[in-house]
């Protein structure tokens, strides 16, 4: 690939991690509205129905609830009310760092502008920058959820691309989503670098795979 001149990131499950225990969460919500719970966290992630819509969170894990009630039959259950208690329940702020961030920030930081593109709401994401205490060490930021098209649609990265006036082709994204970070990077003309999880790439064919940040450091040097 070419010289890398800026870097672009993730956010959630790429640069931070949420603390909570989200099996509490998800009771504690079922336990506001004297709902005896039904299903899990990852039931309910897998009943959900494609990207997330930060427009109406609320009814996003709604309808996902109902698909898990159905599932226990207990369909009589106000999976609204139950959403609208998960929602009050997740803690924005409650995040830490994923192991290296600090050095492929660095690192990233020492070739040219960096910034984030998220999918994320801006109330949402910010405070979890805030969190982290990065907020002001990236020169852009873009939340999707302020465009008419989100991650994978190529807008984020354009936008990032124009604020920072780089070309897209020096530029390398870090993800660790294949649907989202990789195929949208690709669609908008970036090179990747996959944070790898368990997952194969399959069809997907990022440029570097890593299976930490710390490895970032080595990719920016060796395309310089």
């Amino acid at each position: 690939m070419a010289n890398v001149d800026a870097v672009l990131f993730d956010l959630d499950g790429t640069l931070c991690r949420r603390t909570q225990d989200m099996q509490a969460v998800y009771e504690r919500a079922f336990e506001r509205v004297g709902e005896t719970p039904f299903g899990d966290p990852p039931a309910l992630w897998e009943a959900l129905d494609g990207p997330p819509d930060h427009g109406d969170t609320v009814g996003y894990f709604g309808a996902g609830l109902a698909r898990v009630a159905a599932q226990h039959g207990r369909s009589s259950v106000d999976t609204l009310a139950v959403a609208r208690a998960l929602v009050s329940e997740i803690d924005d702020s409650a995040v830490t760092h994923l192991p290296g961030t600090e050095t492929a920030l660095e690192g990233a930081a020492g070739v040219g502008p960096i910034g984030v593109v998220t999918n994320g709401p801006r109330d949402r994401q910010r405070t979890k920058l805030d969190a982290l205490g990065v907020t002001g060490r990236f020169d852009v930021v873009v939340y999707g959820a302020e465009l008419p098209r989100s991650k994978p649609h190529t807008a984020p990265f354009d936008r990032a691309l124009e604020e920072l006036n780089v070309a897209r082709e020096r530029t390398l994204y870090v993800g660790n989503s294949l649907a989202y970070d990789v195929a949208g990077a690709h669609n908008a003309g970036l090179s990747v670098a996959w944070l790898r999880a368990d997952e194969d790439a399959g069809a997907y064919e990022p440029e570097y795979v890593i299976d930490s940040l710390v490895e970032l450091p080595a990719i920016l040097r060796e395309s310089g």
